[in-house]
């Protein structure tokens, strides 16, 4: 028989694990399954951001420092190895539905994803999502294969070898620069319809078709697309080369070089105009002038070729004046451009400033200084061409000198490279000037003298020159003398 004193005992420890099991009760927490805003998540840089719902109880269970995270699976369902793509502030959500929302990683890529909720204070979790698609698309736009060129060819019995482009051509964002990436070849069966072939960077066709290749981004729609390459078997001996221009055809030089490929093969030379090009033996080959260029490729077996007739964009233009020009103070030049670049547009320029308002293919030029004007083709090619020119004073032919000068320097210099005479000697006083060699060959005589001797050059040696001169006026007074040439 029990007695009291143990009976009370037992009564206060029955009380004491009733309160303990009452408040672990309460220090319990219940998390709903997440409920997905979305049926597939296909993320790219520009959206990655999506939300779950979830329902807790009781809310009281909560503490102030409780957090919920999310919790990713793998591809395929499986939460052994589970990320956490979200946790949120400590006291954030302490009311039930929460709305969290969240972002997937780069990493993403897979059909049977799941998500859970996890709480931290009281620590919980809840079951895993619906299984949902989800794919991070690291690189979503078209690229290229076989360096742009739509066709290709190989023997009997043998392959052609389709290769994703890396970089490719142009502004060509290769997805081989991210290796996370795979990729999907498929043959069209229509024009509307194709069949999955392969997986992989490469596909090895040793079967006629039309094929191309998509990044495997799985049920998300994708811009990860490759451009089309019609594959032939080459049966009489020959193919045909298809020849690609990296800038188009017609091209824009000022782009730089555009690059001419075809067709892979064993060995390759090039042609321009039916003439050779040394040392153009690879697959590619690059120029910026207008022709035609072909091609020979040696398959093995067998061989192709195929030519393009490559025309430049860019425009033609003249100007009409020269690169040094001279008038006299108070005199104009007329200078004027003409063009067929489509839609031009004119500046002109001063001693490098530019001329405010003329905007036109015409400028009267006053100034004596440098100019410039720069055409512009604002459709089409987007080029730029530029003509430099000088305007400066004109030489006066017959200035006021006081004497005969007895040397000349005749280096180009612009100084004393003439024998100029006073006025009452040269043109309209009806005087005769006649210079005559050391051995007395009369090399210039004129009665209408302009001060321009020598007019050319008079192939003089290290040793300076002499010549002799006579001066005859109108009313026969004679001046005589000599004239020496320093080189």
């Amino acid at each position: 028989m029990l007695t009291l004193s143990t009976l009370n005992k037992l009564i206060l420890s029955l009380c004491l694990f009733l309160i303990c099991f009452i408040e672990h009760a309460e220090a319990q927490v219940v998390l709903g399954t997440p409920n997905l805003g979305f049926t597939q998540a296909c993320a790219n840089a520009s959206f990655n951001t999506y939300n779950l719902s979830f329902v807790f109880s009781p809310e009281s269970a909560l503490e102030s420092t409780n957090q919920f995270s999310i919790e990713m699976s793998n591809a395929d369902g499986d939460f052994s190895e589970a990320i956490i793509i979200y946790t949120s502030q400590p006291g954030e959500f302490i009311t039930s539905p929460a709305t969290l929302e969240f972002s997937l990683p780069e990493t993403t890529a897979g059909e049977n994803y799941r998500l859970r909720v996890k709480s931290s204070a009281p620590a919980a979790n809840s079951s895993g999502s619906v299984n949902f698609a989800a794919y991070y698309k690291l690189q979503d736009s078209p690229f290229t294969i076989n360096n742009l060129v739509s066709t290709g060819a190989y023997c009997t019995g043998g392959s052609y070898l389709l290769t994703i482009d890396n970089p490719g051509t142009g502004n060509n964002d290769s997805p081989l620069n991210y290796p996370s990436l795979t990729f999907n070849w498929f043959r069209e069966t229509s024009p509307t319809t194709s069949e999955f072939i392969s997986e992989g960077p490469t596909l090895s066709v040793s079967t006629e078709g039309t094929y191309f290749v998509e990044t495997n981004y799985g049920s998300c729609t994708s811009n990860s697309f490759s451009n089309r390459v019609t594959i032939t078997e080459a049966t009489s001996g020959e193919a045909d080369a298809t020849i690609a221009s990296s800038l188009g055809n017609p091209f824009c030089p000022e782009q730089g070089n555009t690059t001419l490929s075809t067709i892979g093969g064993i060995s390759y030379q090039w042609f321009k105009n039916g003439e050779i090009i040394p040392e153009a033996t690879n697959q590619q080959y690059q120029t910026n002038e207008s022709g035609t260029f072909s091609v020979q490729v040696d398959l093995g077996d067998c061989s192709a070729s195929g030519s393009i007739e490559l025309v430049s964009e860019l425009f033609n233009s003249t100007i009409n004046v020269d690169e040094v020009n001279s008038i006299e103070e108070g005199e104009t030049l007329i200078v004027n451009v003409s063009t067929d670049a489509i839609s031009p547009v004119f500046e002109w320029y001063f001693n490098n400033q530019l001329i405010p308002n003329e905007t036109t293919d015409t400028i009267e030029a006053s100034d004596f200084g440098d100019y410039k004007v720069t055409i512009t083709e604002t459709s089409g090619c987007n080029s730029s061409k530029t003509y430099e020119f000088t305007v400066e004073e004109a030489l006066d032919p017959f200035p006021d000198v006081d004497n005969i000068p007895n040397v000349i320097s005749p280096n180009g210099d612009g100084i004393n490279d003439t024998w100029v005479l006073p006025l009452q000697y040269v043109s309209g006083t009806n005087t005769t000037v006649m210079i005559m060699s050391n051995r007395g060959d009369v090399v210039f005589q004129t009665d209408d003298y302009q001060n321009n001797w020598p007019q050319t050059n008079l192939n003089t040696n290290s040793i300076n020159q002499v010549f002799y001169y006579i001066i005859t006026t109108e009313n026969n007074i004679t001046k005589k003398g000599t004239i020496t040439v320093v080189k």
